[in-house]
């Protein structure tokens, strides 16, 4: 029974954007990883982190030249990293500080499912 309750859950509690807002690429040259609607010049790693469960977590840094912080940014449902690349850009420049940010598994360009 629990395992129908957290899939009704689920269904209910979480809604990533469908389709995603974004995708994630080879950049140019072969060298990394970029994600669409982010310039090359926007100074983003963008990476697709393995996980235990077999599927890949899409994790972004905003890279900052003079910061001496970083902001770990959780973003709140209903939403993927795509819809958030303006804020991203004008929390870098506003508050000086890189970002690492992520999606969740089944968010975005990350693969698996969401769970709870």
């Amino acid at each position: 029974m629990g395992n129908v309750t957290s899939s009704v859950a689920a269904r209910l509690a979480f809604f990533p954007p469908e389709p995603a807002t974004y995708e994630v690429a080879a950049a140019e040259g072969g060298a990394g990883l970029r994600m669409t609607g982010v310039l090359p010049d926007a100074n983003v790693d963008v990476h697709a982190l393995p996980t235990r469960a077999g599927t890949r977590v899409v994790a972004a840094f905003w890279r900052y030249p003079t910061a001496r912080l970083t902001l770990l940014y959780s973003h709140g449902n209903a939403a993927d990293l795509g819809q958030m690349l303006g804020l991203f850009m004008e929390l870098r420049s506003h508050l000086r500080v890189n970002i690492m940010c992520y999606d969740y598994s089944g968010y975005g360009a990350s693969t698996g499912k969401v769970r709870i």
